[in-house]
């Protein structure tokens, strides 16, 4: 059952599919990469179309599992191969990851995300806590959160603990006092929930919960938990899920 005792002091937040869908912004990114490629490096784009570009991706992260924390070196690692066979250097592999980099964060936010972002950040402090290699900067976004603490940076993905402890240490709190609220059911509930924090699950598609260890809040939208936090203490920002 979900807590109706939950008491926090901050939140942690995913980006990818908590904030926005992520499938069209990488659809879109993979088609500006193989636009650019056709342009200034046409025998790479010829042997790699986009299916062939993601399969080397694929297959490039399965070769690297030392780079799993790390999607950006995945991506340079991929267009390094594909385009040093056909005779391109460094140079164009680096011009075709900006390329590519700046069509992934041309993201469209889920309507209910920057309202709720707003709402929640006047009550508590928030922090990206992500996988993914999105920009907030970029984005337009990165003025809502106190910071960012990313799988590149802390060395390790989620759902390990310590990407999570490392969000709480910044923030000088311990793991029960934060909640982290994502939609992946293992990288975000489950590894919150392993590393001590409290949880909420932003189910968008109305999913089945198939997990034994229930999630503390369960919502379809951010909308929707913002909605349910209630101050409780405003001095010292203490709130409850009622």
């Amino acid at each position: 059952m979900p807590r109706t005792d939950l008491q926090i002091a901050a939140i942690t937040l995913d980006l990818d599919d908590t904030l926005w869908p992520i499938e069209p912004v990488m659809r879109r990114a993979e088609r500006r990469l193989h636009d650019w490629l056709q342009t200034h490096c046409p025998r790479a784009a010829a042997a790699y179309p986009i299916e062939g570009m993601r399969a080397l991706r694929d297959r490039i992260a399965r070769e690297n599992p030392h780079l799993a924390h790390d999607f950006s070196a995945q991506r340079r690692l991929s267009l390094h191969t594909a385009l040093s066979e056909h005779g391109y250097g460094d140079g164009h592999v680096e011009r075709a990851y900006v390329e590519f980099y700046a069509a992934r964060n041309e993201v469209e936010c889920s309507a209910d995300a920057l309202p709720a972002l707003t709402r929640l950040g006047t009550q508590f402090p928030l922090v990206s806590v992500t996988n993914g290699n999105a920009d907030l900067e970029r984005i337009g976004l990165a003025h809502l959160f106190r910071f960012t603490v990313s799988s590149r940076d802390c060395g390790v993905a989620k759902p390990a603990p310590e990407i999570f402890h490392a969000a709480c240490a910044r923030l000088g709190l311990p793991p029960h006092a934060v909640l982290h609220v994502g939609d992946d059911p293992e990288l975000d509930v489950a590894g919150a929930r392993a590393a001590g924090l409290r949880t909420a699950w932003i189910n968008r598609s109305g999913a089945a919960w198939s997990w034994s260890e229930q999630p503390d809040v369960v919502t379809s939208d951010l909308a929707e938990l913002a909605d349910r936090l209630d101050v409780l203490d405003d001095g010292a920002r203490v709130h409850a899920l009622a």
